[in-house]
């Protein structure tokens, strides 16, 4: 699979470490601004979900043990969100698209993870009991997306969480690093399984995020990230969003 020109993969691992910086900081993986970032350089379909789902494995992995050992994971919350998700991500990460089909629904990813960005939420008291039947539907959904995309699903997973009440914000970034993390080990186990090709280079770009995950996690735990960053991500997702749409 593609390997980039030196300087190009400087430029693309730089801005790696900057999204996995800002994502993890909200308890993300970031695979929505590593897709964007690939996007934006003409990656190809083939390279861009895997490179995306092992990124959000070190990266989730690592933010979910930070907030986990601060004692905001609810595994009990959790349960119904894993059980069903899983399944449906390892189906689709088995399941190749075609390319101008992954370019259409990753834009749109891309357009909603940017609307998620742009709209802050205030952290709030949880204040309704969850529904273990619609956890497990709003679950198979995500882990269907996340596998067939790329993006872990936590970025979409958690203003549905916080529309609904069921979490504060600590326990919210806990629930969608901890989602992430599954989905992408599913996700990655049916790609290799149904015996598609490794990215090349694959390694460099595991490092840029986790180096990125290190500074965001740190943000997890003590405070939010920037507003006017978040912003300014927001924007670089419709761009690439656009990008994959149009050119498709």
């Amino acid at each position: 699979m593609e390997s980039l020109e030196p300087t190009i993969l400087i430029s693309v691992l730089a801005l790696i470490v900057l999204a996995a910086a800002l994502y993890s900081s909200v308890g993300h993986g970031g695979a929505s601004g590593y897709l964007a970032v690939m996007a934006l350089f003409g990656m190809a379909p083939a390279f861009m979900k895997p490179v995306a789902l092992s990124m959000n494995v070190v990266v989730a992995g690592y933010v979910f043990f930070r907030l986990w050992r601060a004692g905001h994971f609810n595994g009990r919350l959790f349960a119904p969100f894993a059980i069903a998700s899983i399944p449906f991500a390892w189906l689709g990460g088995a399941w190749t698209l075609r390319d101008t089909w992954y370019q259409w629904l990753v834009g749109a990813a891309l357009l909603l993870a940017a609307i998620r960005l742009f709209t802050e939420t205030r952290d709030t008291e949880a204040r309704a009991r969850p529904n273990i039947a619609l956890a497990m539907g709003i679950g198979a959904v995500l882990g269907l997306l996340s596998g067939l995309t790329g993006v872990g699903g936590g970025i979409f997973l958690s203003p549905v969480l916080l529309l609904l009440g069921w979490t504060t914000m600590r326990q919210n970034a806990a629930m969608a690093a901890a989602f992430i993390l599954v989905n992408s080990l599913a996700a990655l186990a049916g790609h290799v399984g149904s015996g598609k090709p490794w990215p090349a280079d694959i390694p460099y770009y595991m490092i840029a995020a986790m180096a990125g995950g290190l500074i965001g996690a740190e943000l997890a735990v003590r405070r939010l990230a920037p507003v006017t960053l978040k912003k300014l991500l927001g924007v670089v997702l419709v761009i690439a969003g656009l990008k994959m749409i149009l050119t498709a």
